[in-house]
């Protein structure tokens, strides 16, 4: 299925002597971030039973009724609201969220139901993990850079946060999701349910992109866009 940006595989990177393979993702990818600035990613180290696990587990989440949610709500004084929030009323973005630093952060609020979600939460953080230190060193050499530069310039993993989001639907009054913007972070995984509803902008247009089970998209955070004097980050 054609999401309208470039797919890359990256078991070249699982497995020894696929140089080829290798060489191969990197080229994508270094072209990609240079005329998108997103690119998406498969056999990228992920389970997808644990990202369909995540999925199943937050959509129970938040079928709960508010008052249940809101036993999960941020610590007082958290720089980031940690555990369950939703947008304002007023807000342009129509979402509710759950967000986690990484695990054994004093700020993570987890909420005791459904069963299971907190080990499942932690389990996706660390995999995230792994496969963006993957992620930085084709970057680092798409850019030319001396080894593991980016690894050490973000090397404070602290504040890296994962979260769910559900957009609220439509209604005949306004529309629903979050509104355009760029991520302030060096990269930034997205996975999406069967509904979908990303889209990437690029020269003015605005390109669906197709939930495909499995696949995460890539983009290329404000980070690396000021990093490269904008070379990567066209968006």
């Amino acid at each position: 299925m054609n999401s309208g940006i470039p797919t890359v595989d990256l078991s070249p990177f699982f497995a020894e002597g696929d140089e080829e393979g290798k060489r191969k993702a990197i080229k994508i990818i270094g072209h990609a971030c240079s005329e998108y600035g997103f690119f998406q990613v498969v056999n990228h180290g992920v389970p997808v039973e644990l990202m369909k696990r995540a999925l199943a587990l937050s959509k129970t989440f938040f079928d709960y009724p508010t008052e249940e949610k809101l036993k999960s709500g941020p610590v007082p004084g958290t720089p980031i609201p940690a555990g369950y929030s939703r947008q304002p009323e007023r807000s342009a973005d129509k979402n509710e969220f759950f967000m986690m630093f990484p695990p054994g952060s004093s700020f993570n609020v987890y909420p005791i139901n459904p069963p299971g979600f907190r080990d499942v939460l932690e389990e996706m953080f660390s995999q995230f993990v792994n496969t963006g230190r993957i992620i930085e060193n084709i970057i680092n050499e798409c850019l030319g850079l001396p080894s593991n530069l980016l690894t050490e310039y973000n090397d404070d993993r602290k504040w890296d946060l994962m979260s769910a989001f559900r957009y609220f639907p439509a209604t005949e009054r306004e529309n629903t999701g979050v509104a355009d913007h760029k991520d302030m972070n060096c990269i930034t995984f997205v996975f999406q349910d069967e509904v979908g509803g990303l889209e990437v902008q690029k020269d003015e247009n605005w390109i669906p992109v197709t939930p495909v089970e499995g696949t995460l998209v890539v983009n290329v955070g404000d980070v690396i866009q000021v990093t490269t004097n904008e070379t990567y980050g066209k968006y």
